[in-house]
């Protein structure tokens, strides 16, 4: 080949060459160009999505050990055939941690409350800005009440006070079957048992006291359940209640805030400080407590084997009712009757309280305006 062709073919090749490399580092910078847009908009994405549910496993163990404690309870009936069998039932029943059932309480009332979509989706408002996020967290960490005024709080309300309503009425129905028992026993075939004296009295007495402080272990099994219904939103099957309007008695105002808190992605493994504290709730606990008290001074003055029954129907099985009740649903409204002639009786009447002015619901931009607590039920008192 002349060597002029050759220079010439040589060239035209470098030019070639020099085309396609400067082609391949064009499309590299739009392919690069193009994965940094991709970045950006899924990064932008991800800051308008709200966090998925989180509720650390300790909140599931607790709701654990209260719901089993309190249905185990609620399966206790009168008919008791020895004195054997009310000392056994006597050891189930005080074998509790008045603090333990409180903090589960408030557990499984705000697992419960995961499973409105209302009050999820309501919440979930506040967790598609990270700034707006964090505010919402500080602000329900700083006063629980502010989870009560949330979009959709009306309608998780109303399911944690329809679920808690159902396990009282059952623990009511055993606390009148042991109860009247205690009383049918004493002219019954039972009668020679059931009036003799019970054996040593101290021993089962400080037996009770001693079962007291030790803490129940949950249910693997329940627990599961229960972590996954937080976690999910759904599948612990609870029925619908009316919408209920703050302020919300304790029980329900800290589960709200555990509950939204969850929501918000906030409720972790890593927030067990938040978690734990929510949990705490004085009034459910001291009601316990009280309770405690009363079990033992009924233990202390009981004789016969059927005192020992009512103990066991007023002070465990009727008094968890009644502790309940007084932290999770509204107090009653007690009113009598206009005069009337006296040959007739005065009639009272005990109605559900009325629900207080409804509240417009609260946008995510709205400064909130946090109500103030309810009074505080007392607990029960002794016989």
């Amino acid at each position: 080949m002349h060597p002029a062709t050759m220079r010439q073919g040589l060239s035209l090749a470098a030019l070639c060459a020099a085309a396609l490399l400067a082609g391949c580092a064009s499309g590299k910078a739009e392919a690069e160009a193009e994965a940094i847009r991709v970045a950006a908009e899924a990064a932008a994405l991800a800051a308008r999505t709200p966090p998925a549910i989180s509720l650390n496993q300790d909140v599931a163990r607790d709701a654990a050990v209260y719901l089993a404690f309190a249905r185990d309870l609620a399966t206790l009936r009168g008919g008791f055939e020895s004195p054997e069998a009310i000392q056994a039932a006597l050891r189930k029943g005080s074998a509790y941690d008045p603090g333990q059932i409180s903090r589960g309480m408030v557990a499984y009332a705000s697992i419960v409350a995961l499973q409105s979509p209302d009050f999820v989706a309501g919440v979930n408002q506040y967790g598609v800005n990270p700034a707006g996020r964090q505010k919402m967290i500080a602000d329900i960490v700083a006063d629980p009440r502010t989870a009560s005024y949330l979009p959709g709080a009306d309608v998780a309300a109303g399911l944690i006070m329809a679920a808690l309503d159902v396990d009282i009425d059952a623990l009511s129905a055993a606390a009148n079957s042991i109860e009247n028992d205690a009383y049918a026993i004493q002219a019954d075939g039972r009668r020679s048992w059931a009036i003799a004296h019970v054996t040593d009295r101290e021993v089962r007495l400080a037996g009770a006291k001693a079962l007291s402080g030790q803490p129940m272990s949950p249910s693997a099994a329940e627990t599961a359940r229960l972590f996954a219904a937080a976690n999910t939103g759904g599948g612990l099957g609870v029925s619908a209640g009316r919408r209920r309007q703050p302020a919300f008695p304790p029980v329900v105002t800290n589960a709200l805030a555990l509950a939204a808190l969850a929501a918000l992605g906030a409720g972790g493994e890593d927030a067990h400080a938040n978690t734990v504290a929510l949990q705490s709730e004085p009034t459910s606990r001291n009601c316990l407590n009280e309770s405690k008290l009363n079990l033992y001074q009924c233990l202390a003055a009981s004789r016969p084997n059927y005192e020992d029954m009512f103990c066991v129907g007023r002070h465990i099985v009727r008094d968890l009712a009644t502790c309940t009740r007084a932290a999770a649903l509204p107090a009653a409204t007690v009113t009598v009757s206009d005069v009337v002639p006296a040959d007739d009786a005065p009639s009272i009447i005990v109605t559900a309280p009325p629900d207080p002015p409804r509240r417009s619901p609260v946008s995510p931009t709205e400064q909130l305006n946090i109500g103030t607590g309810t009074p505080v039920p007392q607990g029960p008192s002794g016989d």
